[in-house]
């Protein structure tokens, strides 16, 4: 089934990687966008391709405007204008206490989960109003919710991009485009390195399945949001951990 194509920022491996490989065996051909790891977004144009789905990196900095306006524009040359947008590209997160905090450190986080999703959302927007339909999914983060300590930069940034998913949703309902929110809970991938039982106990304390999620479950959730099922499914966060967050 060919679903037009599918665009995933920063895919070049976790979360992101798995979310193109899931989308591309729905069908859709996944413009696979990647910063600095370029030899990452080749291995999952291949598993893609292995796999018989069809795929291609597309590297751009989803944070600089003619960076984006260039990246979409070869996207659409290449595989036809973007009808899916995956916006799961992340930078840095460093722990830092409220005391040191500063405001760039604010901005470091809200370049990729305010400024990046505006500048992708307004590229690939003409061709979404032009066919009647489009979907757009912000992959935010339980912390949200949960608050977390010493994280308020990120916290906050995540907190603002659901506002956008709410606002767009609103928005751009009439032009036939849903815009929504998955919400991962902690789902250890390559850049957490080495995770034991240990590390995860704490966790898992408050998890209603008693287990920790897989990276497979996010591409789910995303896959639904991007299917036919959920075209009456707009403006919602989608939280996929376990129930972490339940209260």
């Amino acid at each position: 089934m060919d679903n037009g194509s599918a665009l995933v920022t920063g895919a070049s491996r976790g979360l992101g990687a798995t979310i193109a490989e899931r989308l591309a065996a729905d069908g859709w051909h996944v413009a696979v966008n990647y910063a600095h790891d370029t030899a990452g977004a080749a291995a999952v144009v291949d598993r893609i391709t292995a796999a018989g789905g069809t795929a291609h990196a597309a590297r751009f900095d989803v944070t600089d405007e003619e960076s984006v306006r260039r990246g979409v524009a070869e996207i659409a040359g290449r595989a036809g204008p973007v009808r899916l947008l995956v916006n799961n590209a992340t930078g840095p997160q460093p722990l830092i206490p409220v005391q040191k905090l500063t405001w760039d450190d604010h901005l470091g986080q809200l370049h990729f989960f305010v400024k990046a999703p505006l500048l992708l959302l307004q590229a690939v927007l003409p061709a979404m109003r032009e066919a009647g339909s489009g979907r757009v999914v912000n992959v935010g983060s339980e912390v949200t919710d949960l608050g977390n300590p010493e994280m308020s930069h990120y916290v906050s940034a995540k907190a603002a991009m659901h506002g956008l998913t709410r606002s767009w949703a609103r928005e751009l309902g009439p032009a036939g485009i849903t815009v929504n929110t998955v919400e991962p809970g902690w789902i250890p991938v390559e850049r957490h390195g080495e995770v034991t039982g240990e590390d995860t106990a704490p966790y898992l304390d408050g998890v209603a399945l008693g287990h920790m999620g897989l990276p497979s479950d996010v591409g789910e959730a995303v896959a639904f949001l991007a299917s036919p099922g959920a075209r009456f499914v707009t403006g919602q966060r989608l939280a996929v951990n376990g129930g972490k967050t339940m209260t």
